[in-house]
């Protein structure tokens, strides 16, 4: 079931072949290195505001698609927001749903993000912070997500930091990157306290 759930998103991520750009040609959400040690970095990111939807155990199929119809005009005001990196992945808990999210453009969270058409798809806002961060190539894969995040907790432990228990992982590349050149992350916010995402009432047009 897990190899499956891997497979779907990956798949899905062929959505981005069909506007024919590789990652270099996408937004990128900002960012401020506080420190670099190889593979691993602390960095402050300001609030983020996001296109999520629910990705439940069974897969981020459907997940990828709602979002992506978002993007391509399937909102209140029938707009297109561009595509942006990378594609944000919080896994399911025991209670609680895990979530895919895409950022939405600057210019477009400033000057008004279009509500969503559908109910099953959010406009949240993931807060500011600064997080630890580990950055890794190859094609991500549950075993490889979940070795990523030990040895970056690890390297948080032995520097003395704190982080919250959730994690998220992301992804920046369209699938016909080649293995040793895909960006994957793992990401860890670097605080006592958790902070909730939190939901976003945008108005119709």
């Amino acid at each position: 079931m897990r190899k499956a759930k891997w497979i779907g998103v990956t798949a899905l991520l062929a959505a981005l072949v069909f506007v024919g750009k590789g990652s270099a040609d996408y937004e990128t959400a900002a960012y401020d290195v506080v420190e670099k040690e190889g593979e691993f970095e602390i960095r402050d990111y300001p609030e983020l505001v996001m296109a999520s939807t629910a990705m439940g155990a069974s897969g981020g199929n459907g997940s990828f698609m709602r979002l992506f119809g978002y993007i391509s005009g399937s909102n209140q005001a029938k707009q297109k927001v561009a595509m942006t990196t990378p594609v944000l992945m919080k896994p399911s808990a025991e209670q609680d749903a895990g979530s895919m999210s895409f950022v939405v453009p600057k210019q477009v969270a400033d000057e008004g993000t279009p509500a969503p058409s559908r109910q099953d798809v959010n406009i949240t806002k993931r807060p500011a912070g600064r997080f630890a961060v580990i950055r890794f190539s190859g094609r991500m894969n549950d075993t490889m997500r979940e070795e990523a995040q030990q040895k970056l907790r690890d390297w948080v432990e032995a520097k003395g930091l704190k982080a919250g228990e959730s994690m998220e992982y992301a992804s920046y590349d369209p699938p016909f990157t080649p293995a040793p050149l895909r960006r994957n992350e793992v990401f860890l916010r670097l605080q006592s306290d958790e902070v909730q995402t939190e939901r976003v009432q945008v108005s119709s047009p």
